[in-house]
């Protein structure tokens, strides 16, 4: 099993025929991905990459029988392409795109909130690398070959930290059932506790690696979730230990603005939630090996 993603999955790219969104959707093709075709308004009736082009993403639901997007699309139309995934009935979206105005993304919030939760469209990002279930299917950017098969569920903010977290088990033979990048904006559309319910019910997850940062409580509320309601050991690396206070780093959420925010309140908090800090960004794969030594 896997979350939110499998081999059998039906994928659109939003944003197919740009130079972007061509380049990463041959990428999730030769990975074995099960990409059905893509958007593009104005292109409809076209062939890209082997694949049908829509106008709509209604169209691709429709004809394609998608289920699954990714956005490739500038950040001033990102949002609405967002809102027509949702309302065309796709069940998971990914938007990559990086920049998507603040105000933008409330509006998305605000509009997936109409549909019924049963029936609530599932998004990750945006200024997301994606989510990968090796051997499976990968909706995203990230160098698939580092991802080997296996017991470890990921989530993280940042996408350059969950490739280093793939490639360091990858070297010590453990694998990852599924990883997700949920992005590092101050808004974003799941957030770590919405994907630890989702490792927590998946039979093929074992053990879970949160990777955090800076700002916000995000990473708290997910400890105080798993400390109540999981029993899947949960590993944490929290990025950012020596960022001075109200200097933003990298991604747009990542600024410390009030008490609970700071890398080391974040660790303080969680270890008292149970939850097995990784001291490093290079011990993630090694206190990984640790906690599943001791399962």
């Amino acid at each position: 099993m896997a979350i939110l993603i499998n081999e059998t999955t039906r994928i659109i790219v939003q944003g197919f025929t740009g130079k972007i969104g061509t380049f990463h959707a041959q990428d999730m093709i030769n990975y074995g991905s099960n990409v059905v075709g893509g958007v593009t308004p104005g292109k409809g009736g076209q062939t890209h990459l082997e694949k049908p082009v829509f106008n709509t993403v209604r169209e691709a639901v429709e004809q394609a029988g998608a289920e699954a997007s990714i956005v490739f699309v500038p950040p001033a139309f990102a949002a609405d392409s967002i809102m027509e995934a949702a309302d065309a009935g796709i069940k998971y979206c990914v938007s990559v795109t990086d920049g998507i105005p603040t105000q933008d993304m409330m509006k998305v919030k605000q509009y997936l909130r109409k549909f019924p939760i049963e029936e609530r469209m599932v998004l990750t990002g945006p200024n997301c690398a994606g989510t990968i279930s090796p051997g499976k299917a990968m909706l995203g950017i990230m160098p698939g070959h580092i991802y080997k098969e296996g017991v470890v569920g990921v989530v993280g903010r940042s996408g350059t930290l969950g490739y280093e977290a793939a490639d360091q088990m990858k070297e010590l033979g453990i694998g990852i059932s599924t990883s997700v990048g949920i992005g590092g904006d101050p808004i974003n559309g799941s957030s770590h506790r919405d994907i630890f319910e989702k490792f927590e019910q998946d039979d093929a997850t074992k053990i879970i690696l949160m990777i955090g940062e800076i700002g916000g409580d995000q990473e708290v509320e997910a400890g105080l979730y798993a400390s109540k309601h999981m029993n899947k050991p949960i590993v944490a690396y929290i990025a950012g230990l020596t960022a001075p206070k109200g200097r933003r780093m990298g991604h747009a959420g990542a600024i410390i603005s009030s008490s609970g925010e700071s890398a080391a309140e974040k660790v303080a908090m969680l270890q008292d939630l149970g939850v097995t800090i990784a001291p490093t960004p290079s011990a993630m794969g090694e206190t990984i090996a640790k906690v599943l030594a001791k399962m």
